[in-house]
């Protein structure tokens, strides 16, 4: 199936993450890039690849990205969604290469790997999601900060795994959480406690950030991952904190 997959990323500045990206890629026929307006080292990066099709769109939204993406002309049945820091495991390349897709199954979930500066954690709070679909089958839509992919038709599951291995500087990963938290405010607050998920009602009750240390090193694990899971740990601690600051300050200011 490999030959009917086409490989979609989306990049911005992601010099620390593509070239590990793009190595595990190699067997396609054609990579598509969807850049914003990389001004790093993100486009000499695609040049050293003989597989890859950059196209600029200015970025409005993840979904908007991702239906764009899917708008461009791919010449293959199959879409592989992928952002920059996502590393295909050698045993997903060949459940790819081996994988025979009846015509009632239009999209595949794939669980992730997350890694602290290339060590491995034992588990993470990242989900699973519909990475590879058929690209006539799907259609994106933002959720809050994050964005995700409705499909037509029945969605399976895939044994192997992709690697989550983000290592971008701290300075650009806290940018984004604070963008990201308003977001996801906003989202948490205009959606019914009845609509919401458990950890989404856990974090619009006020309680994430006191629950987020238990939940990662006890209940995950991640205490036993040393500073790696430590590292994480302190990641979603940072993330819940914002979030609840922002749930106040959206509480306190919008009718």
């Amino acid at each position: 199936m490999l030959a009917d997959i086409t490989p979609v990323i989306l990049a911005y500045n992601e010099e620390h993450n593509l070239r590990r990206t793009l190595q595990m890629l190699k067997w396609a026929k054609e990579i598509l890039i969807v850049d914003s307006g990389s001004h790093d080292a993100t486009l000499d990066i695609c040049q050293e690849f003989n597989n890859t099709r950059v196209v600029y769109n200015p970025f409005e939204s993840f979904a908007a990205q991702c239906n764009f993406a899917l708008q461009q002309s791919i010449n293959s049945e199959w879409v592989l969604s992928m952002d920059a820091d996502y590393v295909l495991s050698d045993a997903l390349v060949e459940e790819l290469r081996s994988l025979y897709s009846p015509p009632e199954i239009n999209g595949y979930r794939i669980n992730f790997q997350y890694l602290i500066n290339g060590q491995a954690l034992r588990g993470s709070l990242y989900p699973p999601r519909v990475c590879l679909y058929r690209k006539d089958k799907a259609r994106y839509q933002q959720d809050g900060h994050a964005h995700k992919v409705a499909i037509e038709g029945e969605i399976s599951q895939l044994s192997s795994l992709i690697q989550h291995d983000d290592r971008k500087p701290y300075a650009r990963w806290i940018a984004s959480q604070h963008k990201y938290a308003d977001q996801e405010a906003h989202k948490l607050k205009m959606t019914n406690w009845q609509k919401l998920s458990w950890p989404d009602r856990c974090r619009k009750s006020g309680l994430g950030p006191l629950l987020v240390l238990p939940y990662t090193l006890i209940v995950k694990g991640l205490i036993l991952d040393g500073s790696a899971g430590l590292e994480y740990s302190r990641q979603r601690l940072t993330a819940e904190l914002l979030l609840f600051k922002a749930l106040f300050i959206q509480n306190k200011t919008r009718p």
